[in-house]
């Protein structure tokens, strides 16, 4: 009798243990998952900005000697 409710205690004892690593191991292997997804997103935005910069700088560039063109025209 003693026998039988220490197996049925044991038996119980390491379904709870398997649920327990279950939950816990999933918990555990998502764990990085924000710290990850955060710096894809900064990387992203970082090459957008660059492209904009790049972008930006092209068209003062263009700007700044049609500017200077126009002002030598006029006699500077």
């Amino acid at each position: 009798m003693q026998y039988r409710l220490l197996t049925i205690a044991a038996g119980s004892l390491a379904a709870l243990l398997a649920v327990v690593r279950r939950v816990t191991g999933r918990l555990i292997d998502e764990r990085g998952e924000g710290v990850i997804s955060t710096a894809i997103a900064v990387l992203i935005i970082a090459l957008i900005g660059a492209a904009m910069w790049v972008a930006f700088n092209n068209v003062w560039q263009g700007a700044e000697q049609r500017i200077q063109d126009s002002v030598n025209q006029i006699g500077g």
